[in-house]
């Protein structure tokens, strides 16, 4: 619009400049969401293969974009929504959709109620971690814990029973896999505690550097050579962990109750009150009484 003359204050509204380390985050986490999006088209093409291998693509992509993130410094209000946005469509939609054109729509209505569910339950998930991101009432130990399973690991452990019909192994019956399917979905809105290593230090020794570079290449060899494998073992060892993570959550709020008493009873007492007597006179209190 023009400038109008009576006014000369008023002034064309520029756009800010956006440093490019804001946008790398974003265009991981675009990524991560395309590739959500294809494998739901792979999955109504019938090529649940590369189905799988695009939620794990999305799943390793949605791992590496809040790390550089917090690395470069390029963390932005509009990238958390975005991310996610993404795991919703990523680790909510797709995997349930999956499942129900693998095995599930051989129940029908049931088979779609169930993938509906999970979908709908990685949804809560997510709404309610944005939510308590903030909670002041939130104790310094549990910023180690997630309140129930996040939603990437949900969506990997959820697809076991894909990766084991893709091993050969005798494909679980139908009602079994909506079982399954709704059990995860529960897991992922539950207040389970789940441990979740976000205040670990990530510093390797020096002396330790390739002996880690050797293993991170030797897994990501195994990976690419069986990942239907390490991919069930994946699923089945993270679920035989979160009792421990339970665990030790309880541990440490036992611990911290066990603190507060303790302070409590260490604290100094108040000196006795006396009617009649002002604090000015509390230094010859005792006196003036006598």
């Amino acid at each position: 619009m023009p400038i109008d003359s009576k006014y000369p204050e008023l002034r064309r509204r520029r756009f800010r400049q956006i440093p490019v380390r804001m946008l790398v985050p974003n265009v991981i986490t675009l990524l991560a969401i395309c590739a959500g999006l294809t494998a739901i088209r792979l999955s109504t093409e019938g090529r649940m293969e590369l189905a799988v291998a695009a939620i794990v693509f999305a799943a390793a992509l949605d791992g590496i974009d809040g790390r550089i993130a917090r690395l470069i410094k390029g963390q932005s209000k509009f990238g958390a929504e975005l991310d996610s946005l993404a795991d919703f469509v990523n680790f909510g939609v797709a995997p349930g959709l999956i499942l129900y054109f693998w095995q599930l729509h051989d129940l029908g209505n049931g088979g779609w109620i169930a993938a509906m569910v999970f979908a709908i339950s990685g949804g809560l998930r997510l709404a309610r971690f944005n939510a308590s991101i903030d909670d002041p009432n939130k104790p310094a130990f549990a910023a180690n814990y997630f309140t129930g399973v996040p939603a990437p690991a949900g969506a990997i452990t959820v697809l076991l029973p894909v990766y084991l019909g893709f091993l050969g192994v005798t494909t679980p019956p139908a009602t079994l896999t909506a079982f399954y399917t709704l059990l995860i979905a529960f897991l992922m809105v539950s207040r389970l505690p789940v441990f979740s290593g976000k205040t670990m230090r990530m510093r390797v020794p020096p002396e330790m550097l390739l002996p880690v570079f050797v293993s991170v290449v030797f897994f990501i060899a195994l990976l690419v050579s069986y990942p239907w494998h390490i991919l069930s073992a994946g699923s089945v060892l993270y679920l035989i962990s979160l009792p421990w993570g339970w665990k030790t959550y309880r541990d440490h709020a036992r611990a911290a109750e066990a603190i507060v008493p303790a302070e409590a009873s260490t604290s100094p007492t108040p000196p006795p009150s006396y009617p009649g007597v002002t604090d000015a006179d509390h230094d010859d209190r005792p006196t003036r009484l006598n």
